[in-house]
């Protein structure tokens, strides 16, 4: 089974990512949460190409991949799970829960570290938030992250299939909760406690950095209610809030060289964790 994951990943991440963002993408169509301030053809071409970028970039650099990694420790039996005795459906359900929230604490060191924030804020200067979104990030917080990840999946030694099923989830999360979906309120007040949804997550994307500096969960939102970076509403309408960061405000920063040149250009701001709680 594990030599069969293995073989056809790629396949499987392609097809799960392609349906998932057809799906939101016609959702956002069908029934969009806000009116768009940034047209699909300024956006999508350059959100699309960083996508296909990093995608190529992650396979002549790191080959080998998370589920590689999983497959290489469970062959050498590295890493906690391998030295515990648990039922195959208990180390997947907990090797997925641990991952998220390592993306969590992760995504809380990247508002944190200055030099961090200068990688993640490529994320955050999208002006429009949609399906997109959910996969624009710098190359170099890609790589990182990724790295990040394969240390992880050694250090635990996490299952083959919990890996993939993680990959995907995360992936599709993502895309679902960066979505400019409707959702009516109070079903939204429900699914948000057992995943991420569009508005809880759009208020990470606030122009405001002590929005920006919550909600910092992809997948599960438990842990920042647990760890007290939960916010249930902006300051201002859902409809009304604006999105981005106060550096990169042109359309001309929507454009690849543009938004690649980002960490290295201007100052951070005020949207580091540790400036936000100084300045507040």
């Amino acid at each position: 089974m594990t030599d069969t994951i293995f073989a056809n990943e790629p396949a499987i991440r392609l097809g799960f990512f392609l349906s998932t963002f057809l799906l939101i993408a016609l959702w956002e169509a069908v029934l969009p949460r806000r009116k768009r301030a940034v047209s699909r053809w300024v956006r999508w071409p350059s959100n699309l190409f960083i996508v296909g970028f990093n995608t190529i970039l992650l396979r002549i650099l790191l080959p080998i991949g998370a589920v590689g990694l999983a497959v290489a420790a469970e062959e050498k039996s590295w890493g906690l799970f391998h030295q515990l005795t648990l039922p195959g459906w208990l180390a997947i359900l907990l090797a997925v829960l641990i991952l998220d929230a390592v993306v969590y604490l992760q995504h809380v060191m990247f508002h944190a570290v200055p030099a961090l924030w200068r990688l993640h804020r490529m994320h955050h200067a999208d002006l429009d938030f949609d399906v997109t979104t959910g996969a624009r990030f710098h190359p170099m917080e890609i790589l990182l992250s990724m790295v990040i990840k394969l240390a992880a999946v050694a250090a635990l030694g996490v299952p083959v299939l919990a890996v993939l099923i993680f990959e995907i989830l995360l992936n599709a999360s993502s895309m679902f909760n960066h979505g400019n979906l409707r959702i009516p309120s109070s079903f939204d007040r429900i699914l948000r406690w057992f995943v991420v949804t569009p508005d809880m997550h759009r208020i990470h994307h606030s122009i405001i950095p002590s929005e920006t500096n919550s909600n910092f969960g992809f997948n599960l939102p438990w842990w920042d209610r647990l760890f007290g970076t939960y916010r249930a509403e902006p300051a201002d309408d859902q409809k009304i809030m604006v999105i981005g960061i106060d550096q990169f405000r042109s359309h001309r920063e929507l454009w690849p060289d543009r938004m690649l040149l980002q960490p290295f250009r201007g100052d951070i701001g005020n949207y580091p964790i540790n400036r936000t709680a100084k300045k507040e």
